[in-house]
């Protein structure tokens, strides 16, 4: 067959190779418009996302360097309100009260230099940077002595919740100070500061509080308050710095320059020793305070799962227990604790990653072993015995004292010689129970004379009712009584006197 005739096709085949590429080119050109309308979408969404989070379009620059070293100088009335704030900040947390805590850290002017000590790193300012840091520490010192004259002076102080809640920090202190931080240069920066956001990151940070924490740790020479408390304060004013750092880094804030060459390489090179400087700690005290945060959860999730859960063990707990910084467990159980339980305690710890290095101490107290609880409740359930009995006794005098007025109720009424009297006692408690509001009744037989000759004797009833009582409802309730009488009494006649 010749090359000419190979490629010779019927008038029907040709039309269907022909709708082959046309079905071709059309699923190619469904696939561009496909490929095009994802990149439109994903275009639009990178543009939504943008206008919604980029805020470098909102920031006043010049604004937010000049409102940042205004608020660093510490002087005159900026002084006095630290010291009122300070003294607010003592009495609500030996008070206990949250709310008094939180309006001391509002009036707080505390943020000025840690934003300028960020700042002037970050624009490679050494003189705002100075005077940031010799404001800062005068800050310091005189909350410090502020806090402890008022711990050691007022007379009323104790540790309250508000107080032992500064002198351990953990992992979620290190987040708060760093995005609260985040938080407040960022409205720093907006045009129209957000005064909303400033107050609420001084609460959120918390910055007073730890260093009243640490007065009142000087003020009782309890240094593990004092230590615990400054090393709070040290994690909010670094991570508030660093967040403040990273933002203006992000913003593209102006470098500071200098006509002096020398000088301004040498300003670079100090602001980058100092940022290193600051990034070391936090990123150590990050990493430290999470691994400590890690050995509390694995620990209490061991005493709640495997040591409170367990009815054989009675678990003392106490502050002390976990010591990270040895890596030593110490338990303290009432009563004996078996060798095969210690061993199982071993063995349910290693399942524990953070702490399944650490060494298991128990503690038993022996002397208060299964025997000597059981002398013990034998003993308290002897006592309850004498008590019931003591209880019984004083029941039955009780009963016979009533019993004996019961009788010489009866022996005074027997006494009446008149066949036909009624039972005084009976009386009584009757007109008590159908008339309720009286609070006295008392009735005898009295003689009367109207012409001085004939004497009638007469059946007098005296009563005293409620105050609350109207006298038109003591009318109404008094000629019910007297009713009353005359059918219980047998007689015609029956006087009501009011007493």
């Amino acid at each position: 067959m010749s090359d000419e005739n190979k490629f010779n096709f019927s008038e029907e085949e040709q039309q269907q190779i022909t709708n082959e590429m046309n079905k071709e080119a059309a699923v190619e050109e469904k696939k561009a418009a496909v490929k095009k309308d994802a990149q439109g979408l994903f275009a639009s969404v990178k543009t939504f996302l943008s206008e919604l989070l980029d805020f470098r379009d909102d920031t006043d620059r010049d604004a937010t360097i000049t409102a940042i070293k205004v608020d660093i100088p510490f002087k005159g009335a900026t002084a006095w309100i630290l010291v009122c704030s300070i003294f607010v900040a003592s009495i609500g947390l030996n008070a206990n009260s949250t709310a008094v805590v939180i309006g001391a850290m509002l009036i707080s002017p505390l943020m000025g230099p840690i934003l300028g000590i960020g700042m002037s790193i970050a624009i490679n300012d050494i003189d705002t940077l100075r005077k940031s840091l010799i404001n800062l520490a005068t800050m310091i010192v005189l909350s410090l002595l502020t806090a402890f004259l008022f711990f050691y002076l007022f007379p009323l102080s104790a540790e309250t919740s508000e107080l032992l809640g500064r002198t351990r920090p953990d992992i979620r202190d290190v987040l708060i100070a760093f995005f609260g931080g985040l938080a407040l240069i960022i409205a720093r920066t907006k045009k129209g500061t957000i005064a909303s956001v400033i107050f609420g990151v001084a609460i959120a940070t918390a910055l007073m509080p730890p260093l009243c924490t640490a007065g009142y740790g000087l003020a009782e020479g309890n240094w593990s308050y004092f230590g615990g408390a400054m090393y709070l304060f040290t994690i909010n004013t670094i991570f508030i710095a660093l967040a403040t750092f990273l933002v203006l880094k992000l913003l593209r804030f102006p470098m500071l320059k200098y006509a002096n060459s020398a000088r301004r390489k040498r300003t670079s090179r100090i602001a980058m020793l100092i940022a290193i400087v600051v990034m070391i700690p936090a990123i150590w005290t990050f990493l430290t305070v999470l691994q400590e945060s890690k050995y509390t959860r694995d620990f209490d999730s061991f005493v709640k799962n495997d040591i409170e859960s367990n009815p054989n063990l009675w678990y003392q707990k106490r502050e002390k227990d976990l010591d990270p910084d040895t890596k030593i467990i110490s338990l303290h159980f009432n009563g004996d604790v078996s060798e095969e339980m210690v061993s199982a305690l071993q063995i349910s710890k290693k399942s524990y990653e953070s702490i399944k290095d650490f060494e298991l101490i128990i503690n038993a107290n022996k002397t208060r072993s299964a025997d000597r609880l059981m002398e013990s409740l034998d003993r308290a359930y002897a006592d309850l015995d004498r008590k019931d009995n003591v209880i019984d006794g004083l029941q039955k005098q009780i009963e016979e004292l009533q019993a004996n007025i019961s009788n010489l109720n009866k022996v005074i009424e027997s006494k009446d010689t008149n066949k036909n009297a009624v039972s005084f006692s009976a009386l009584s408690r009757d007109a008590k129970i159908k008339f309720s509001d009286l609070e006295y009744f008392g009735y005898a037989k009295m003689l009367e004379s109207k012409d001085f000759i004939n004497i009638d004797t007469v059946t007098v009833a005296n009563v005293r009712w409620q105050v609350k009582l109207t006298d038109s409802v003591v009318s109404i309730k008094e000629r019910n009584l007297q009713k009353w009488l005359k059918n219980e009494l047998k007689v015609d006649t029956v006087y009501i006197k009011r007493n």
